[in-house]
């Protein structure tokens, strides 16, 4: 039987990919404005909404024993999925301006957004040499 959810994967690894670039920017302009009186620091939501998507594309709303990721990951609606920015921490300051930013912790926030990143991008080489080694 030929699957005609063939590109779902790679779908969902783009919008992943997206959004830890939009990560990337947010945790950039941290670090950029980390000396700002009163900035607070910004972050990117996505596997939050990637796992309410999946959960309800795999159960659609009953809870079935039979339902597998694939399944749910063929009816998921990726259109939808979304990077949604958001200010983290917005009453918290441990800084006498306002300023919620740690630039220490921002570098680490970067270095581990930026092994995502190149781990979304390796999957999604990876899922196209899959379809070209079957192709041939």
């Amino acid at each position: 039987m030929v699957n005609a959810h063939v590109f779902d994967y790679i779908n969902v690894l783009d919008k992943a990919a997206d959004a830890a670039w939009i990560r990337n920017e947010a945790i950039g302009n941290n670090i950029s404005n980390a000396t700002t009186p009163g900035y607070k620091r910004q972050d990117v939501a996505f596997e939050s909404e990637l796992k309410k998507a999946l959960h309800s594309a795999k159960y659609g709303g009953t809870r079935r024993l039979d339902t597998t990721m694939d399944h749910a990951v063929a009816n998921l609606n990726y259109r939808r999925l979304e990077a949604r920015p958001y200010t983290d921490n917005a009453g918290f300051s441990y800084r006498l301006d306002g300023n919620n930013v740690d630039p220490d912790t921002e570098g680490v926030y970067l270095a581990e957004n930026q092994l995502r990143y190149q781990g979304l991008i390796q999957s999604i080489n990876d899922e196209f040499s899959n379809l070209k080694m079957v192709m041939k």
